[in-house]
């Protein structure tokens, strides 16, 4: 995983300053390669209750991590009882890596 633990402990704060405690936040995509270079980051963040409005939260966890991250691209793909399921959500529900 190439995300330092003062990455990983400041995006856990987000998340739980925006969602509260207990939410799942996995790191999937390319930032699992040890190997490679670069690349965004992307978020798999997994809640029990329903979203009211997914897309507007989706942008502020980005915009907010991005920001903390120095401007590195910040992709957060959001998993509710209320939002469609696809192939992306099971992938990275299978292959992420808790941060």
């Amino acid at each position: 995983m190439r995300l330092t633990d003062t990455q990983r402990q400041t995006i856990q704060n987000i998340v739980t300053d925006e969602l509260g405690p207990g939410v799942s936040v996995k790191l999937f995509g390319s930032r699992l390669d040890d190997a490679a270079r670069g690349g965004d980051i992307d978020l798999f963040i997994e809640l029990d209750e329903p979203v009211k409005h997914p897309a507007q939260l989706a942008a502020r966890l980005s915009v907010r991590i991005t920001r903390a991250m120095y401007g590195r691209k910040v992709d957060v793909l959001l998993s509710a009882p209320n939002l469609s399921e696809q192939a992306i959500h099971r992938l990275a529900r299978e292959q992420g890596v808790f941060v």
